[in-house]
């Protein structure tokens, strides 16, 4: 399985990362995605992702980072992208995107802010033909409306929960729907009938840990919260999957291996070295 969206780096892991990553490799899991979030942790994604047999990693500046961004992070941006060319760790762009859910994100200056962020970072992407790993959180329309401005660039709606339509729209742009944690819940309707419904060839892994626990962490909880999401549940996520779409598991796990390589032909390209 691969694990196309895991924040491997982030603090929660400190503790006992080297125990993460056995756990992951014991349940199977071939290759881990580790997205940046900010010029901050650059340097610590990609530490992570060498530190993991499968490892790889992604550079960008996330929406929730793009408050205290200026606009001078995304030539620091560029030039990182363009050292990192030549490592064969190095997958794709993000996380990038738009986040319209949390309030201080809402405001005009701000939504404004993160757009003008989003859509260079769009342009890079195509500009260096690398793929994007997009944060859509009630933004699907407005992520899209920006897709359409900047062509030829694909990549994965990260943690998608919109419509049907609005799923359509992202794969008729080349894109996969990431599948994780949201699934896992009985009362997640919406992405739950998705999953049912669209094609495996449009779907692909991922855990977000530390966040986006599935449902069995929730009813273990820690201090009332729900137990630390990690790349190994990646394992029971498929078996969710192949569930809600009657299929076996282990076709899961070869049509999402198959979906991750055709998006992410670094990462395809590493695993034949």
């Amino acid at each position: 399985m691969i694990d196309t969206h895991c924040h491997l780096d982030d603090k929660r892991f400190d503790a006992d990362r080297p125990d993460v990553m056995q756990r992951a490799q014991d349940a199977g899991v071939q290759h881990i995605v580790i997205p940046a979030v900010s010029p901050k942790n650059f340097v610590s994604v990609k530490q992570a992702a060498k530190a993991y047999p499968g490892g790889a990693y992604a550079l960008g500046i996330h929406p929730l980072a793009v408050p205290d961004a200026c606009l001078s992070d995304l030539d620091y941006l560029q030039e990182a992208i363009e050292a990192a060319l030549t490592d064969p760790r190095f997958v794709a762009i993000g996380e990038i995107g738009l986040d319209y859910y949390l309030s201080h994100l809402k405001n005009d200056d701000m939504a404004k802010k993160q757009e003008i962020f989003y859509h260079e970072q769009l342009k890079l992407a195509h500009r260096y033909n690398l793929p994007v790993l997009v944060h859509v959180r009630r933004a699907q329309d407005r992520v899209l409306k920006y897709l359409r401005q900047v062509p030829d660039v694909q990549g994965v709606a990260h943690a998608f929960n919109g419509s049907e339509q609005q799923a359509q729209a992202f794969i008729k742009r080349g894109f996969y729907l990431g599948g994780g944690g949201a699934m896992t819940f009985t009362g997640s309707k919406r992405i739950r009938r998705l999953v049912a419904k669209l094609s495996l060839a449009h779907w692909v892994l991922e855990t977000d840990a530390p966040d986006i626990s599935p449902a069995w962490l929730h009813s273990q909880t820690l201090d009332k919260q729900p137990l630390r999401n990690e790349p190994a549940q990646v394992a029971g996520i498929a078996e969710v999957m192949a569930d809600l779409k009657s299929l076996p598991v282990e076709q899961i796990q070869a049509q999402t291996i198959h979906n991750a390589f055709a998006l992410l032909p670094r990462l395809h390209a590493l695993t034949r070295h």
